[in-house]
């Protein structure tokens, strides 16, 4: 043979990738068909155990009832809205205004109501926050308060109370109550103006 010739000859072929090399990037093995037997076999007996743990759970169901250790009572929770009426209800956001930092900080996010007393006819706002329903607005309406717009906004107003009690004790307060959209804070202002007279 001449140099040449043994040039042309085809190199011998590289090994074929055995099924091993497939399954470290993630391929299913191939299965032989000794091992497929194997699986049907163990796949008829779990089912056959399937059926067996069934049969035993229905024999041993039993109805079990437990007596309470501690019996309690139930206990009237009084809000002190027991002699007001809703007049109007709507979520809303509350922010207060603290002069000290000169910023303003959320109170809370829940319903706000106008309640009227059935013998005074005061109206005054009580808002609660969400989930653990504590107070953070709570205070009769004046004549004296005035919704203000709040500034770059059309769904909030800002205005000033003499006595918020939310905290307890009455305090002076300005606070600013944003609403989900403008209707229902044209409908709070309505409100707010029918409760000053």
């Amino acid at each position: 043979m001449s140099a040449e010739e043994q040039k042309t000859e085809t190199p011998a072929p590289a090994a074929v990738p055995t099924s091993n090399v497939f399954s470290m990037f993630g391929a299913k093995k191939e299965k032989k068909p000794e091992a497929e037997e194997e699986d049907t076999k163990k796949e008829v007996s779990k089912d056959e155990k399937k059926d067996d743990d069934e049969e035993k759970a229905d024999e041993e169901e039993a109805e079990v009832h437990f007596e309470p250790l501690v019996q309690l009572e139930k206990v009237e929770v009084k809000t002190n809205e027991e002699d007001e009426e809703v007049l109007y209800k709507v979520r809303a956001k509350l922010f207060k205004f603290h002069g000290d930092t000169k910023e303003w900080k959320e109170r809370g996010t829940g319903d706000v109501k106008f309640l009227k007393h059935k013998d005074s006819n005061k109206v005054r706002i009580l808002m609660r926050r969400d989930k653990t329903l504590k107070v953070c607005a709570n205070h009769l309406i004046s004549q004296d308060y005035e919704l203000k717009p709040n500034i770059g906004s059309d769904r909030s107003w800002v205005y000033t109370v003499t006595a918020d009690v939310s905290e307890g004790e009455p305090e002076a307060a300005t606070l600013a109550i944003r609403f989900g959209n403008k209707e229902n804070a044209d409908k709070f202002k309505e409100h707010f103006d029918a409760a000053k007279k």
